[in-house]
């Protein structure tokens, strides 16, 4: 599943790639090092971005692509963002709303006119979706039959993704409308929602509306295949172990709107950047501050947990955590600062506090005093 913890923190290092010696073991790591944090966390590679307004300050990785190998991750290697991809979701309704195609209080039944949906639903706007506020669950569409069978599904992405929200939407709310209940199925219906409005599999909007303007020339879909770090699993105390390669490697495809897209540290950068630089002309600044601005009494925007009275921000923090529970990864933006900041890991854990949030304090304290 993708438990995508909301542990949002109010909120480096020397570069070090990882040193392996032969059989897999790697050298002893200076103390202080990004290296030792990837050790000490358990991690088999750790890494993180800062970035300013101008572009990346920092840009530093360590360990290795797989446990047991001595093959080191490198600075373009690229990562799973798990519900981070949420944040990037929301912005393409942002430039449909642009386009007069949608609105930000279009109603459910508006957008899915001919899903025979519960009555219940029908005047439910998408930004309360996008907010985690109108009420959908999780239970009941994504469970443990639907993760053993989703992956052999033949249909199409887009048919898929209809199916979970017709059956998501035919029976009255499992939560409270209006009240602030965390689920995947929010982003993989506003995903749904997208592909209606745009006419295409939710895989082609973000490929034309985010990667290809912004030059994201690493991105895609799942976990990264090849020559890129693999996902890893640590039970208890066991070391940490390879999840492989393919399929179940990440979650079914279908659930890419709400937690799916892979990239590099770099060209994440330049997504969060939008967020320093007031859309930077991708969206307008009136999209960005709707997309950073959570409901009346709540802190959850869309895609983003919004945190206030953070005296180093000088302003809001947006911040936000993903994982498929084999990646890890975190983002904190403060646009007031002008600075923005992401880590990431191999391997999400339980631990108190797991590598990537250790790492991410760290360049907090040094970039943000």
């Amino acid at each position: 599943m993708n438990p995508d913890r909301r542990r949002l923190l109010p909120l480096p290092l020397a570069g070090l790639l990882a040193a392996c010696t032969p059989g897999g073991a790697r050298a002893t790591a200076p103390e202080g090092s990004l290296l030792r944090l990837a050790e000490e966390g358990g991690v088999p590679a750790l890494g993180g971005v800062v970035v300013g307004r101008e572009g990346v300050i920092h840009l530093e990785v360590a360990g290795v692509r797989r446990a047991g190998s001595r093959d080191p991750v490198q600075t373009g290697d690229a990562w799973h963002l798990g519900s981070n991809t949420k944040a990037m979701t929301a912005m393409l309704y942002g430039q449909a709303v642009e386009a007069g195609k949608a609105r930000w209080d279009s109603s459910l039944g508006e957008l899915f006119p001919s899903l025979g949906m519960n009555a219940a639903w029908s005047k439910t706007p998408i930004d309360a979706v996008m907010e985690h506020r109108a009420g959908l669950s999780d239970a009941g569409v994504i469970d443990t039959r639907w993760l053993f069978t989703a992956r052999s599904d033949d249909r199409s992405l887009p048919e898929q993704r209809m199916a979970m929200v017709a059956k998501a939407l035919s029976e009255p709310p499992r939560g409270t409308p209006g009240v602030f209940a965390y689920a995947n199925m929010n982003y993989i219906l506003a995903g749904a929602a997208l592909e209606r409005i745009e006419g295409k599999p939710w895989e082609d909007v973000i490929r034309e509306g985010l990667f290809k303007p912004l030059g994201l020339a690493s991105a895609g879909f799942g976990a990264p295949a090849g020559d890129q770090p693999q996902g890893h699993v640590r039970l208890g105390p066991l070391p940490a172990r390879p999840a492989g390669e393919g399929k179940r490697a990440d979650n079914p495809a279908a659930m890419a709107p709400a937690g799916g897209v892979h990239m590099a540290l770099a060209d994440y950068a330049r997504f969060l950047s939008l967020f320093l630089k007031a859309g930077d002309g991708l969206v307008s600044p009136a999209t960005l501050a709707r997309l950073t601005t959570p409901p009346p009494g709540g802190d959850y925007a869309l895609g983003w947990t919004v945190t206030e009275g953070r005296a180093w921000a000088q302003g809001p923090v947006l911040g936000h955590e993903g994982s498929n529970t084999l990646w890890h990864a975190v983002a904190q933006v403060a646009p007031g600062r002008g600075l923005a900041f992401a880590t990431v890991s191999n391997l999400w854990s339980q631990d108190k506090e797991p590598a990537p949030i250790r790492l991410l304090k760290r360049l907090r304290r040094q970039y943000a005093p």
